[in-house]
C-alpha cells in the first residue's frame, strides 16, 4: 500500500544497518529499495547491501532525481517498492 514514512536520514553518511532497518520491518514486504542519495551516486558500504539482499530485498543506489524516476517506473509496473530519498 501507498505510504510515506520519515525516514531519519539527512546525508548518505546516515545511512546504516539500523536506518535500513525501516525497509525491513514494511508489510507487506518490499522486493526493491531504491535509494536516492542525493546529488550524485554515493558509495555505500557493501556489508548493508548483502545484508538486505540477504533479507529478500534488492537495493539500486542512484542520485536522488534518477531514483524518483525509477521508483515510478517500478510502482507503475506494480513491482513491491520503497525509496529512501535524501534531497539533492
Amino acid at each position: 500500500p501507498r505510504a510515506i514514512l520519515q525516514w531519519n536520514v539527512g546525508s548518505y553518511r546516515d545511512i546504516s544497518h539500523e536506518s535500513l532497518s525501516l525497509f525491513r520491518l514494511l508489510e507487506p514486504q518490499i522486493e526493491i529499495l531504491v535509494l536516492g542519495t542525493g546529488d550524485r551516486v554515493e558509495r555505500l558500504h557493501p556489508a548493508m547491501l548483502k545484508q538486505m539482499r540477504e533479507c529478500g530485498i534488492a537495493v539500486e543506489v542512484q542520485d536522488t532525481p534518477n531514483a524518483c524516476a525509477t521508483f515510478n517506473f517500478l510502482t507503475s509496473e506494480k513491482r513491491m517498492t520503497a525509496a529512501g530519498l535524501i534531497p539533492p
